[in-house]
């Protein structure tokens, strides 16, 4: 009996790890082919980038030519494939859900593709200007300026990948409360470790500017304050039902 139980549990386990693999694949597949469409419109994004530049970019070696279409199909293959690996994630977890879970869990598929395309708008339209703004005026009367191609996409994407994934952070902790895997309690007892990081990382993303920096800082720490309040939410509309089928019991 013990023999046939863990045969039926490897048996069970081998197939979540199989239909987990084809998942990632489909993933993969979905951001190679996203990619090759990047490099195949890159002159079109690249000009539709260039256009709000306040300076000439140039280029000093054929190899940045080459980086400048790998930045750009990139990001087009991170944001076509964001929403795709969200709907593979659903599929694999949907089986054991129930079907108002499933209803439910479905809604956040949207609603990561939206959060993902306005965190890298924030970081483009807001903080991108902020940064270089200042830089430029730091260096205005002292040096010439001249700013290869490369390592302008390079500074976008350093910029604007880490507030897309950020804006995540909420959704996530949504999700993961919804699951019971996280409580709003954990968030909270390690929210001074959580700012410590979120400061470190808006230092590293912003020039040695206190204003900035608070700039860059002030909006990760309210994106984790927004996720301990969307995890309490949740957290207390699961207790509330605990506590009606208690009473009906």
């Amino acid at each position: 009996m013990t023999d046939s139980n863990q045969t039926t549990n490897t048996m069970h386990w081998t197939d979540h790890l199989g239909e987990l693999r084809k998942r990632v694949v489909w993933t993969l597949v979905i951001f190679v082919l996203s990619f090759i469409a990047g490099f195949y419109f890159v002159e079109e994004i690249y000009f539709f980038m260039e256009n709000d530049v306040p300076f000439k970019l140039t280029v000093i070696s054929p190899f940045e030519i080459i980086w400048i279409y790998i930045i750009i199909a990139t990001v087009t293959a991170l944001i076509v494939t964001v929403p795709f690996f969200a709907l593979q994630l659903w599929l694999f977890i949907s089986p054991g859900l129930t079907k108002k879970e499933r209803r439910i869990s479905i809604l956040y598929i949207p609603v990561i593709f939206i959060l993902f395309i306005g965190g890298l708008a924030f970081g483009y339209f807001f903080i991108k200007d902020l940064i270089l703004g200042f830089l430029l005026n730091l260096g205005e009367g002292l040096v010439n300026e001249m700013f290869t191609a490369a390592n302008y996409f390079r500074f976008i994407l350093q910029i604007t990948i880490p507030f897309a994934l950020f804006f995540e952070v909420p959704l996530i902790a949504m999700f993961l409360t919804s699951l019971g895997i996280l409580e709003p309690s954990l968030l909270k007892r390690v929210r001074k470790f959580a700012y410590i990081i979120l400061v470190i990382l808006g230092t590293m993303l912003s020039p040695p500017d206190f204003i900035l920096q608070l700039f860059v800082v002030g909006p990760l720490i309210a994106l984790y304050e927004i996720a301990i309040f969307a995890s309490s939410a949740i957290y207390k509309r699961q207790l509330k039902k605990i506590e009606k089928l208690s009473a009906s019991s």
